[in-house]
């Protein structure tokens, strides 16, 4: 029987953050959220104000036996960019932080290393992400599942999203969904 995990992690917009990991084998389900912040049931528009104190941020359920939260981090370092404090590209405000939220210890420490050990073979700044306790999450409204495969057009998704999704195909073509 799979064991499934979950794992939350922020790397500036969700959407960015969903379109890649749907496509990892192992991750069963990607889903655009809310959390790190000071209000119950934040909408996405304050979210946006930067107001809340939320991060956005994807939770990924997924199974273990098929892909590693090891490699869930490796695939994160990867796909944007940790050393940019509370931006990424053109999305600035802190609710677009990089952030790891841990659900138990052996992810806080799995974390820890790869922060330390991973992240700095990428990326020649220092690493600002942050490492918190998960904490309460809050799906994000219905429209925004599975965004950038049903927006295609989009600009955003084309001149965002799209380039780092070829990206991640290319660098881990080795754990793309069949």
């Amino acid at each position: 029987m799979a064991k499934h995990e979950i794992a939350t992690i922020g790397g500036g917009c969700f959407w960015c953050v969903e379109a890649v990991y749907l496509m990892i084998d192992g991750i069963i389900a990607a889903q655009s959220g809310y959390t790190g912040g000071k209000i119950k049931n934040p909408t996405y528009r304050e979210v946006c104000s930067g107001l809340t104190g939320h991060a956005e941020v994807v939770q990924l359920t997924y199974d273990a036996d098929k892909i590693s939260y090891e490699e869930i981090l490796e695939i994160f370092w990867a796909s944007h960019d940790p050393t940019t404090l509370n931006r990424q590209g053109n999305d600035v405000g802190t609710q677009y932080r990089s952030v790891i939220y841990y659900h138990n210890d052996e992810q806080k420490a799995i974390a820890e290393k790869s922060i330390q050990e991973v992240a700095p073979t990428l990326w020649n700044d220092p690493i600002v992400t942050e490492l918190s306790p998960a904490e309460e999450f809050y799906p994000a409204e219905a429209y925004h599942d599975n965004y950038y495969r049903l927006n295609p057009q989009n600009g955003y998704c084309s001149v965002v999203i799209g380039p780092k999704v070829a990206k991640v195909k290319k660098k881990f073509a080795n754990r793309l969904k069949s």
